[in-house]
Order: C-alpha cells, then structure tokens, then sequence
C-alpha cells in the first residue's frame, strides 16, 4: 500500500488479523486490500489476484442476486458504500476465481477519515449457509 492514508494503513494491518471475510476499496474504486479469509471466499490469494478495480467485480466473479438475476456493481453493498457513501447489506451470489458458486451476506460501508475525507468502503462478508 504505497502512500495510502494512515487510517487505511491501519485498516489493512487490523483486517489481517481476523478470521472473518474483509475487503476494502480506495476512493478511486480500486481494490486494495482483502484478507486471507476473504481470499478463501474469492478463491484467489492477494498476491495472485492483480488488480480489482470495482467497476470490474461484476465481470470478474460474474455477480447476482441470489435469485440468479446479473448484479452490476453498483447494486453491490461495496458498490453502493464506495460509489453513494452510504452503508448497505444485501445477499448476493457470485462465482469464485476457483471456480466455486458461493452465495454470500454483504455489509458494507462508506470510510470517512478527518475532515470529511473520503477513504473509500470496506465490506465484511460470510457465506450462506441457508438455502
């Protein structure tokens, strides 16, 4: 994370150190940091994984509601958290980068560091076990 604000900085190092699923995107929409347990859901590790940006996701791991309909990214918690600033959660199915279907709850919010400034959006998530 190269000149990233402190509080991302510290967001990254704090994420690491959970078991549950974190990613979080810049304010300019790109990826730049998720997790190991993230990774496991995304079916790829961050060191292999390249570059995200969130205008990308939909493609990438061909994203839908869980009823099968296609879900672009700004109908995505992270979506709308980094693109509205505004927090949301929603369900949503999506098709790892291993190849795995996984339907998954998403919350997301918007990051606010001093002064109002915009940090981008974080989303925590876990798979569904219902259904």
């Amino acid at each position: 994370m190269s000149q990233h604000e402190i509080e991302l900085i510290l967001l990254r190092r704090w994420a690491s150190y959970l078991s549950l699923p974190v990613f979080l995107v810049g304010s300019s929409g790109e990826m730049l940091y998720f997790n190991t347990a993230a990774g496991d859901l995304l079916g790829v590790e961050l060191d292999a994984a390249g570059a995200m940006p969130l205008a990308e996701l939909e493609a990438i791991f061909s994203t839908a509601t869980v009823a099968g309909e296609p879900l672009p990214v700004e109908e995505m918690p992270i979506g709308v958290a980094a693109l509205e600033r505004r927090p949301m959660h929603g369900e949503l199915h999506f098709t790892g980068l291993d190849g795995v279907e996984r339907d998954v709850s998403v919350s997301a919010m918007p990051l606010q560091g001093q002064g109002g400034q915009n940090l981008g959006a974080i989303a925590f998530f876990w798979e569904s076990t219902a259904g």
